[in-house]
């Protein structure tokens, strides 16, 4: 049965540290990542694409033109990460191959077939091929084209997807497009590439980007950032924005390890045309830029900029915080992949203004939370933040509590225990008191004062 052409995107990571075979015990550090690649696995399955076209920053290329492998079979090992057991072959959709070259100089692109130049190394698969291929298809049940990065320019890049698109569809096959790379590889001082002060700020834009399924908007990201960060996949992304036009996207994880990001995404075909995608779910806010209120865009600005060592961003104007009382008690709530990261607070003002009692907590929520290691830079990527802004408490019962639109305070004497409304998990007042009490270390038969507050909370 003949199919209508069809893209699925790809965004995938390749440490081979992430493949069991390699990893081992260790890989356990790209847990996040892996698991993602499995759900990529999955979203792969289900489109059931006839070939997998794979974009990879280590493939042979050369400077001033695109290379394709058009060898008949493609093969590899991950023996130099020590594990030579680790093998993978695949037949090449040969026609598809020739097709993409063709629609590559049809584009005035300029090419090169892998096997035209043995320096090029026909037929040998490397690692960002690998790494993502022994997730996707470990056992090789789908042909695929190998293509290469050029130094070509981003917009070139881009024009390059837009033939790989154009080439399925002429031939009428189903593509996963795979955008093998990593972010920045300099993320933190002990990273392998050195550190970079902003690499954090380059992996931000990227994920942010992707969750809005704004990919077009890669290539428009300072150059300067993009030198600093020291990347290796930006080209493969920009190169799946031509092959997926106006996509919607979804993040599944972002990590950033021995301080090199690592990013996976699925990008479909399936946006209206003229709209963007929404984040992923789960994500309120997001990565630097996506905050929905100016006090979370002004808390995350203060944390990025204390966490880099950076000079405070000043408060925003007054008319942008017209909604928000002059002073209140704030709490600021850090999470990363939907896990608690960090969460400092005051129940009435201790400052001047509300924005000052914002960015004194925001800080504390980073750095001063005893329950977690201070944040770091290769943290701030992926960091989702809420800022709820606390009303006057009032006395009250048990009997008058209702955790989804109160929050409580329990007293004894000089110990106090609060608990924000609306927390997932929490669905009785019983629930909400118990971990109350226990916060304050405050006993179960012990008589204590109750109050209740509600909160604006913005993501």
């Amino acid at each position: 049965m003949v199919r209508t052409s069809a893209v699925l995107g790809i965004i995938a990571p390749h440490p081979p540290i992430m493949v069991e075979a390699v990893g081992g015990p260790r890989a356990a550090v790209t847990a996040a990542s892996a698991h993602a690649m499995e759900r990529a696995a999955e979203a792969l399955a289900a489109f059931a694409p006839d070939t997998l076209v794979i974009m990879s920053p280590h493939a042979p290329a050369v400077s001033d033109a695109f290379a394709v492998d058009t060898s008949p079979r493609v093969a590899g090992t991950l023996a130099a990460f020590g594990a030579p057991g680790a093998s993978f072959s695949y037949h090449t959709d040969l026609e598809l191959a020739e097709g993409i070259l063709s629609a590559y100089a049809g584009a005035d692109l300029p090419t090169i077939p892998r096997s035209a130049d043995p320096r090029l190394a026909p037929g040998e698969l490397d690692h960002g091929v690998l790494v993502p291929l022994s997730f996707l298809d470990p056992r090789g049940e789908h042909p695929v084209v190998v293509l290469s990065l050029s130094g070509r320019s981003l917009a070139d890049h881009r024009r390059a997807g837009t033939a790989v698109a154009e080439a399925a569809t002429a031939l009428r096959r189903r593509i996963a497009f795979i955008a093998s790379g990593d972010l920045s590889h300099r993320l933190t001082p002990d990273a392998p590439a050195g550190h970079a002060r902003r690499a954090p700020l380059f992996d931000a834009e990227v994920v942010r980007l992707v969750g809005e399924g704004d990919l077009d908007a890669l290539a428009a990201i300072d150059p300067a950032l993009i030198a600093e960060a020291g990347e290796c996949g930006l080209r493969s992304f920009i190169a799946l924005a031509g092959a997926v036009p106006e996509p919607s996207a979804e993040v599944l994880a972002y990590e950033g390890p021995w301080g090199v990001g690592y990013l996976t995404a699925i990008v479909r075909p399936d946006a209206a045309p003229g709209s963007r995608a929404t984040p992923a779910a789960g994500r309120k806010g997001g990565a630097a830029g996506g905050d929905s209120h100016p006090i979370v865009a002004y808390a995350r600005a203060v944390i990025e900029a204390h966490v880099l060592g950076e000079a405070p961003p000043p408060p925003p104007p007054a008319a942008d915080l017209a909604d928000l009382p002059a002073r209140a008690g704030a709490f600021v709530t850090l999470s990363r992949g939907g896990a608690l990261r960090g969460c400092i607070g005051t129940i009435a003002p201790t400052t001047d203004s509300l924005a000052e009692e914002v960015a004194r907590n925001a800080v504390k929520a980073a750095t001063e939370d005893p329950r977690f290691p201070p944040l770091g830079p290769a943290e701030l990527a992926d960091l989702e933040l809420k800022v709820d802004v606390l009303h006057e408490p009032e006395s009250t019962t048990a009997h008058e509590l209702d955790p989804a639109r109160f929050g409580v305070i329990v007293s004894c004497g000089w110990r106090r225990g609060l608990l924000l409304p609306d927390l997932e998990g929490i669905d009785s007042a019983a629930q909400q008191l118990e971990i109350a009490r226990r916060k304050a270390g405050i006993g179960p038969d012990e008589s204590v004062r109750l109050e209740r507050f509600r909160v604006d909370r913005h993501c």
